[in-house]
């Protein structure tokens, strides 16, 4: 593999070729996506390393006093070829990255998992490299839909986050941030975000305008007069709460002007290196407290806890190097309403195999620079939910054309749909005149044909309902939606990945939207139970069984032709219902069926793995008996059960007792289904359910098919 290395003598730096690292007990391997370049302290380490031996030692002194120390003990000649031996050795360059879990070492099985994506954290670990081993307390989960050159700047979000920690800012604090670089900047975002009046000062009068944007209050740029007299009208003549000195330099005038704008007894907290030598008078008469903060936070520097996964007591440390990490990719999730914005800190983006351009870049100073960020080919990016354009139907009625009445149109949708207000029945298609005409007549269409066409070019049609057998469900969908208009589609919503790729490009251009049948997630009792499930934080396992009966050996459903088999036909549905009640993307899929002893394969068992760690198998079978319950869900999280039966009666098990509630008749949601369709049809959208959220379980679908071929586990978001 490809590592950035740094001589430790020489300083010269290059993109080198290096055996590839193996995962070891209490680890990760991790295939880096992402990496950043932290131009403060990576270029302090680079300068430091380029110095004479005359010149380390002028920088380094305690080092100075442990070689003399050695030499009086142990001889010069035998000094000198350990310094030596020391100078030699490799540098490893970076330590804030991100990347995809490739192997899962001993103890973490079910805390980690393949496929995903992490930050990393550690000097040494999370090195500019295509690999990099790291261990359980410096990686932290990224969140879905934030993109991995964001989560690369975990670490330094980390660093300054634990400063911030260490002011003890509250609510409507004025707290001034000296410097504001890449760790100032990130300072002045996270101090905005907890309810802080930041005051962002320092020389570039650029990096004071991005820091504007990003929450300061207040900038000031460094020299210019008036600095004290504005942060008394500021704070209504009391100063600075707590002061964040994040700025570079060997000089100590960032303490002095700490403590002029310091109130009484207040806070200061050292994240960047700079000169200590402060006026004991100016902090002795304010009673200043001055921290230097620990990089990440509590546990760095620490063997037991980096190393060896050691944790500490949470009642004590709330807030570890490891749970700042996590917090600060947390607050990079796009879903949030307020966020932490590391996408505006990104100046440069290099491909890996130009690290060497990078660093000239870094460390000459050629041309202003903030977050610089490496990398990796094959980044596995999430897709941020709705990646489609918004719908652009005109809110109105709801025009309804069909094509295809078969026996579950004419007896469940059609009936439901000719009583819902606002949806006017305009065309029905079917492939038999006698056939339409009798729709017509039974549910009051205005027309009946038997060209599709005439449903598509119909402009006063807004919406389709497709309810054919499954073979073309794909192609109607795709061509209704490049018509502009809305389809609901029973499901499937496609037979193989190509059928999904044609309706997702139709859909990418298209002014409607689209929407699958899969009714369960409709039903009252998935809504209740999605809603429990949600309150409880942490991974859920959910065990879905279905008493699905047998299906004649010559029914439509089972031919390849028509209707692809119940996996695709049937089996969608209690995978979506999964997907709906983890509210998580499914990360993986694998199946085992049953020896086939008729008909098609409607006998096996599958297992779904979702991105937030959480567990679903769902058995399906033909084998039992119909006087059975068809179907029983049960979900487990955060010390609570949750059961549906058949979606008669729902159950909720906590603290030792049981509720049951029971509905007067069965609801599978399909009135809630054709109802929200309407009314987004009505409002112009968008759709009342995800759109990629509907491809995704329709992936996770065709992927169960995929594993029983292949007989392994098949992934369905992230890298194959």
């Amino acid at each position: 593999m490809k590592q950035v290395i740094q001589s430790a003598r020489t300083g010269k730096l290059s993109l080198r070729d290096v055996p590839e690292p193996r995962v070891r007990s209490g680890h990760l391997l991790v295939a880096s996506r992402a990496s950043l370049i932290s131009a403060g302290t990576e270029r302090m380490v680079i300068d430091f390393a380029r110095k004479s031996l005359a010149g380390k030692a002028k920088e380094r002194p305690d080092l100075v006093r442990k070689v003399i120390d050695k030499a009086r003990r142990d001889g010069i000649l035998s000094t000198f070829k350990a310094v030596m031996a020391r100078l030699d050795e490799p540098l490893p360059l970076g330590y804030s990255a991100a990347g995809q879990v490739v192997a899962v070492g001993a103890g973490l099985e079910g805390a980690f998992r393949v496929g995903q994506r992490v930050a990393m954290a550690g000097a040494g670990l999370a090195n500019h490299a295509e690999l990099n081993v790291v261990p359980r307390n410096l990686a932290a989960a990224i969140p879905d839909g934030v993109p991995d050159e964001h989560a690369a700047f975990g670490t330094v979000g980390a660093i300054a986050m634990a400063g911030i920690r260490s002011l003890s800012a509250q609510l409507g604090d004025v707290t001034a941030v000296l410097g504001v670089g890449l760790i100032g900047q990130l300072a002045v975002q996270l101090l905005a975000l907890q309810g802080a009046r930041v005051v962002a000062i320092d020389t570039n009068p650029q990096r004071l305008a991005l820091a504007k944007t990003l929450g300061a209050e207040l900038t000031w740029i460094l020299g210019e007069p008036g600095l004290a007299e504005a942060v008394a009208a500021l704070s209504g003549g009391i100063g600075c709460d707590s002061v964040l000195i994040a700025a570079a330099t060997e000089s100590s005038d960032p303490l002095d002007l700490a403590a002029e704008l310091a109130r009484d007894r207040a806070r200061v907290v050292l994240v960047g290196k700079t000169g200590t030598t402060f006026d004991y008078a100016a902090f002795m008469k304010k009673e200043l407290s001055l921290t230097v903060s620990r990089s990440y936070g509590p546990g760095r520097y620490d063997d037991d806890f980096e190393g060896r996964g050691v944790k500490y007591p949470v009642g004590w440390v709330r807030w570890t190097e490891t749970e700042n990490l996590r917090e600060v990719v947390r607050l990079m999730d796009p879903a949030l309403p307020r966020r932490l914005d590391v996408g505006a800190l990104i100046s440069h983006r290099f491909d890996f195999g130009q690290a060497e351009t990078a660093y000239r870049l870094v460390t000459a100073g050629t041309e202003p620079h903030l977050g610089v960020v490496l990398t990796y080919g094959g980044a596995a990016e999430t897709r941020p939910t709705g990646i489609f354009p918004a719908p652009r139907g005109k809110a109105g009625a709801c025009v309804l054309g069909v094509i295809g009445a078969g026996n579950f149109a004419r007896t469940v949708l059609l009936p439901e749909l000719a009583r819902l207000p606002g949806v006017e029945m305009r065309t029905i298609c079917t492939q038999r005149g006698a056939s339409a005409e009798h729709g017509q007549q039974t549910f009051g269409f205005a027309s009946a044909t038997t060209d599709m066409d005439s449903v598509l070019n119909d402009p006063a049609i807004n919406a389709v309902l497709v309810a054919t057998r499954h073979a073309n469900h794909a192609e109607m969908v795709a061509r209704v939606l490049a018509a502009g208009k809305s389809v609901l589609v029973e499901k499937p919503l496609a037979l193989d990945r190509g059928q999904l790729e044609q309706v997702s490009a139709a859909r990418e251009g298209s002014a409607g939207f689209f929407l699958v049948g899969f009714n369960r997630r409709f039903a009252p009792m998935t809504v209740k139970a999605r809603a429990h499930l949600a309150r409880h934080a942490g991974p859920k396992v959910l065990v879905l069984r279905v008493n699905a009966g047998a299906l004649p050996a010559e029914s439509w459903v089972n031919a390849a032709e028509e209707g692809g088999g119940r996996i695709l036909g049937e089996l969608c549905h209690f995978i979506d219902l999964a997907r709906v009640l983890v509210a998580s993307p499914i990360a993986t899929v694998q199946a085992d069926a049953a020896r086939v002893t008729h008909g098609g394969c409607d006998d096996l068992a599958v297992t779904l793995t979702f991105q937030d760690g959480s567990l679903a198998t769902i058995v399906y079978t033909a084998q039992g008996d119909s006087a059975h319950s068809k179907e029983r869900f049960e979900c487990f999280a955060g010390g609570t059960v949750v059961a549906i039966d058949n979606f008669l009666t729902l159950s909720v098990t906590e603290a030792g007792k049981t509720r049951v509630e029971k509905a007067l008749g069965q609801d599978k949601g399909h009135r809630a289904e054709l109802e929200a369709f309407v009314g987004a049809v009505r409002t112009g959208g968008p759709a009342p359910a995800d759109e990629t959220e509907l491809m995704e379980t329709s992936l996770a679908t065709i992927a169960v098919l995929d594993s029983l071929r292949d007989g392994g586990r098949v992934r369905v978001t992230g890298e194959p």
